[in-house]
């Protein structure tokens, strides 16, 4: 199926539609990860940047986005920027982190203090890698245990 032709910018594709298209299990775990860790807001939007052109995910949380998820057929790639913020923490970590994720933000452009990495997600490794920068970008509250709250 060509994703373009199937659903054009008139044609909104639902959440399953997406994940039919995308067949990665991967998929399934990354929202998993950001609906547990952040309760974040997924939004379905269609995209006319040069960069990935069509329906994409858009994964906020308190108005910052968290990442852009583009389905791909049997794969997606996750959109992460790497701000001035979150910059020198990235590259304290980058060295634990796949060499496939090292090498691309190499590889990355910086323009006007931030890095797009567009990461393609095709293995558990690159996921973990992501679910990272992830949270570099936006740390996540600490879920507190049910005698912490009983005592609040």
């Amino acid at each position: 199926m060509e994703w373009d032709v199937e659903y054009p910018r008139s044609r909104e594709p639902s959440m399953a539609d997406m994940e039919a298209f995308v067949q990665n299990p991967y998929w399934a775990k990354l929202h998993a990860f950001i609906e547990e860790t952040y309760q974040a807001r997924l939004e379905i939007r269609y995209s006319g940047c040069s960069m990935q052109r069509g329906w994409n995910i858009r994964c906020q949380k308190s108005g910052k986005t968290l990442c852009t998820l583009y389905p791909m057929q049997g794969f997606f790639i996750a959109l992460v920027v790497i701000g001035e913020r979150e910059k020198h923490e990235t590259e304290l970590v980058l060295p634990s982190l796949s060499e496939e994720i090292q090498t691309l933000y190499a590889g990355t452009t910086e323009g006007m203090g931030q890095r797009w990495l567009m990461i393609p997600v095709r293995s558990e490794a690159v996921l973990q890698d992501v679910q990272t920068l992830i949270q570099l970008r936006v740390q996540p509250k600490r879920k507190q245990h049910p005698a912490e709250t009983a005592l609040a």
